[in-house]
């Protein structure tokens, strides 16, 4: 029996999250997800171009923000760079996404995605709404300055530093873009 398009299209996507999952990048293979899939890889490439193309429309990542509500007004920009820490030290396929999305359009379409769907509604229930895209923008830039350092760059120093070293550091930072008072 024939597989229609969305069909065909989807168990692709199915295959490429489990692999890249289990494998990481570097050792999944078009002929490895095909195979899984149970397609020809020609129909992996007539429908996503390439590798790195595929694992953007695969990387469906939640950051599983934290429910701020309970937390200090004071405490929240360390609250948000010591979450952001756990989240790209425990899932390899997220650095995965951001190294990625240094060169591959696609890569960064999702990333955008990630934060704007993400992030911004977390501050929108911290600031006034006018300043919300700005707020969310500035603390994207930290995040994710913080996470390319550490965890693509491997800079040294940024690598070497604690995570309590970086939240200590960043956390204020964070703060102030958010306006909120500092400890």
């Amino acid at each position: 029996m024939r597989k229609s398009s969305d069909d065909t299209k989807a168990a692709i996507l199915a295959a490429a999250r489990e692999r890249f999952g289990k494998a990481g990048f570097q050792a999944a293979t078009i002929r490895a997800i095909a195979a899984d899939a149970g397609i020809d890889p020609s129909m992996v490439m007539r429908y996503f171009g390439n590798k790195d193309k595929l694992f953007a429309a695969a990387a469906e990542f939640d950051l599983r923000l934290p429910d701020l509500a309970a937390i200090d007004r004071t405490a929240v920009g360390c609250a948000l760079i010591s979450h952001f820490l756990q989240r790209w030290e425990g899932d390899e396929a997220l650095v995965i996404l951001l190294r990625s999305s240094a060169t591959n359009g696609d890569a960064a379409l999702r990333m955008q995605h990630i934060f704007t769907t993400q992030l911004q509604p977390l501050v929108a229930t911290l600031v006034p709404a006018d300043e919300v895209r700005w707020r969310s923008g500035l603390i994207a830039t930290q995040i994710l300055g913080v996470a390319w350092c550490r965890f693509v760059l491997k800079l040294p120093p940024v690598v070497d530093m604690t995570q309590a070293d970086i939240i200590d550091l960043v956390g204020p930072t964070i703060q102030r873009y958010l306006g909120l008072p500092d400890r």
